[in-house]
This record gives C-alpha cells, structure tokens and sequence, in this order.
C-alpha cells in the first residue's frame, strides 16, 4: 500500500479510536471503505458458542439485497447466509451474490467479479475467539490483497470502539445479575438452547434473549461466552 492509503488507513484508524459517538465511527468507515467502492455496513458482536452466531447488530447501512431498500437489523440476520461460515472462518473471505429465478445465490469466492452484490467479511477475534465480524459489500469493489488487509484492520478498531461506546457496563449494578440472568446463563453454560430454555421456563425467545443481554451488560462483556466465564469465576453460577 503507498504512503497515501497507509496515511488514509491510518488517520481513519486515530478517528474511530478517539471516536465519541458510533455516528463517528461510521463516518470514519464509510470515508476509508467508499474510496474503494465498499457502500454497504455490517457491524455486530458475534459468539462460537451460539448457533445463531450474531449477538447484537452494532450498525447496518446500504441496499444489501438489491431491492433499493435499507435493510434493518432483524431483516439482515434473517436474509444473509454468509454470517454462519464465520464459525469456520480463521481470516477474511469475499462472498457474491447473484439473483436468479430461484431466489438469491451466495458463494464464497477468492476474487468476487461480474455482476450483482460483493463484498468481505472479516471476523474479529479476542481473548474468547471470535468475538465480532464486520461485512462490506458494494456492486463494484478494490477485491486486492492491499485493501482486504486495511479494511481487516479498519474492521478490528471500530469493533472494539464500537462494543466500547455499546456495551458499557451499568455502574449502580456492575457485576450483579438478577435470578433469572444467573438462571437463563446457567442453561446456556450446560448447553442447551435458547428456544429450550424458553420452554422449560415458560418465556418466549425475545425475553430469553433479553436476560442473556442484560446478564452481558452487568457483567461489563459483549458475548454470551464471556458472560459464562465470569459468572463462574465470580460464583454466580456453576462450572
């Protein structure tokens, strides 16, 4: 990379760091990404020890699926099947998509081009593994190996800026989970499901979910495994 985009990356980089807001984030991004034909935004928490693999969508912007409409964040989980091949991922990996009469075809690819949606993901990882991703698309991307590593770079800086503005702990409670966090982490740490441990319990899924989140923020983490690891630790519940 010349010194130009070195110093662009770089710069971009200093921005999301010091960042205030995810507002600044974004433009952060958008003004690094955008120079290289990337104008669509994934940003989430993820887990391994979840089949659903996305915790909680930070940000998304664009047209991901070619309709001309901004996608929210339920809609994203539902309709892209590329956030399941992070469970398998160790680097970066370019995906397309192309409409055909049967519906939206994805494939990963090692140089995406022709046609229709393509863009990167990158999985962010930490002390627990994979701790977040973030995806970029665009119908006309720089797919070189120069811009796949600094948006690699660019993806870890805001993901771990982003989780923490998003996922600060409450102050009057750091620590402290209520009986059913510590119940509704308990099932998780013994494996089951989220959608069985909503029937054992008698609550829906949305309100399983609720517990786990609230359960991630008063113990100061942004995924489900962290969460498990302290409350342990702590003796909130068992091992």
């Amino acid at each position: 990379m010349s010194s130009g985009p070195a110093e662009a990356l770089l710069r971009a980089a200093l921005d999301i760091e010091a960042a205030p807001t995810l507002v600044a984030i974004q433009k952060a991004v958008r003004g690094f990404a955008g120079a290289y034909g990337y104008d669509r935004f994934v940003l989430f928490s993820a887990t391994s020890a979840s089949e659903d693999v996305v915790e909680r969508i930070y940000w998304v912007e664009g047209d991901w699926f070619g309709d001309g409409i901004a996608v929210d964040a339920q809609t994203y989980v539902q309709r892209c099947p590329v956030t399941r091949h992070l469970l398998d991922a160790r680097e970066s990996f370019f995906w397309s998509k192309v409409q055909e009469q049967s519906g939206e075809l994805y494939r990963l690819v090692r140089v995406p081009s022709g046609p229709g949606v393509h863009g990167l993901q990158i999985p962010v990882f930490g002390p627990q593994g994979l701790e977040g991703a973030m995806s970029l698309g665009g119908e006309q991307i720089d797919a070189s190996a120069r811009v796949r590593l600094a948006l690699g770079m660019l993806a870890s800086v805001a993901f771990f800026s982003a989780r923490r503005l998003l996922e600060a702990p409450l102050d009057e409670t750091a620590g402290k989970l209520s009986t059913r966090e510590r119940e509704v982490l308990a099932w998780v740490a013994a494996g089951r499901r989220q959608a069985d441990i909503a029937a054992t319990l008698g609550l829906s899924g949305r309100t399983v979910e609720n517990h786990l989140r609230s359960a991630r923020r008063h113990l100061g983490v942004a995924t489900t495994a962290q969460a498990i690891k302290i409350a342990i630790r702590k003796g909130e519940i068992k091992g």
